[in-house]
């Protein structure tokens, strides 16, 4: 196990250092940081002199090592737009954030596995073709759109919930809703899979022999083995919908790491921009890690891979 488990970290660690690199460069790669903290009417001087203050004068690996040392120490640098440490501006909305995806993924799971089960065991039926329209009707409706058709609906039209802020329980109602459907389609459609390739396996057919109940057969036997990979999966998700909730944030008004993202990107705050970037890579790797520790704690085949 603890070879298994150095084998994983090291691919992480590298997988987290790849990301970092990759986001660092893209940043710089994308315009002139310091034309675009001057602004349009800048100087040349202006611009030299910013290009200074900030070190963007310096080469690009001196550039990233000086930011990956001082990340690696919590320091992630000062805010352009509201000079405040980004670490506890990401930190602040943080929490938002994290209990809408949580949410979400519950409320996922809630639907999409039992959806999966009983779509697996009438397979070809209404209920098996209803499940699977579900499911592509997920996959295809935009999020935006899909969250205003929910603001319309039920903030405007029957005003039974809010449709903006997170001041209570009822404001995570609708996103909710709406960032559930990101992930609701791809589990429901790998615990089907899993359920029907549990259920025409030998060790099913004989608990049937033996005689038990169809619910100790689909609950007890079956299931376990078909939601190995979901939970692979809702780690994923997880980390995902993490990254994933900046649309949703936006057209909520909700205050999280999604709506800190876009405001950075709007005003060009580059520091907060990475260190965001930065944050949910390390998350979603941190995830998938311990997903596949899970898995190899329930299946110990997966330790000899």
């Amino acid at each position: 196990m603890w070879r298994y488990f150095a084998k994983r970290l090291g691919i992480a660690l590298l997988v987290v250092i790849t990301v970092s690199v990759i986001s660092f460069g893209l940043l710089r790669l994308s315009g002139d940081m310091a034309q675009s903290l001057a602004g349009e009417g800048a100087t040349a001087e202006q611009v030299t002199a910013i290009r200074q203050l900030y070190g963007l004068d310096r080469p690009l690996v001196v550039q990233y090592f000086d930011w990956a040392f001082d990340a690696v120490r919590g320091d992630l640098g000062q805010s352009l737009v509201s000079n405040q440490p980004v670490f506890e501006l990401i930190v602040s909305r943080m929490q938002v954030t994290i209990v809408l995806a949580v949410l979400s993924l519950a409320a996922a799971i809630a639907v999409a596995v039992p959806l999966g089960v009983f779509a697996a065991v009438y397979r070809n039926s209404w209920i098996d073709r209803a499940s699977l329209g579900m499911a592509v009707f997920g996959s295809a409706v935009p999020n935006f759109w899909f969250a205003l058709v929910l603001i319309y609906v039920f903030g405007v039209q029957l005003r039974w919930l809010p449709i903006s802020g997170s001041q209570s329980w009822e404001n995570f109602v609708l996103p909710t809703i709406t960032l559930s459907t990101m992930v609701m389609p791809q589990i429901m459609r790998l615990t089907r899979g899993g359920m029907i390739e549990a259920l025409d396996a030998e060790y099913v057919r004989m608990a049937w022999a033996k005689g038990l109940s169809p619910t100790v057969v689909f609950f007890k036997h079956a299931l376990p083995n078909a939601i190995l990979p979901v939970v692979t999966l809702s780690a994923v998700s997880l980390g995902f919908l993490l990254g994933g909730s900046v649309i949703v944030e936006s057209v909520f008004s909700l205050n999280g790491i999604g709506s800190l993202a876009y405001e950075s990107i709007r005003r060009a705050d580059f520091p907060v921009v990475q260190s965001i970037l930065f944050v949910l890579s390390f998350v979603y790797v941190l995830l998938t890690l311990v997903s596949d520790l899970i898995n190899a704690r329930i299946d110990p085949r997966i330790r000899l891979n």
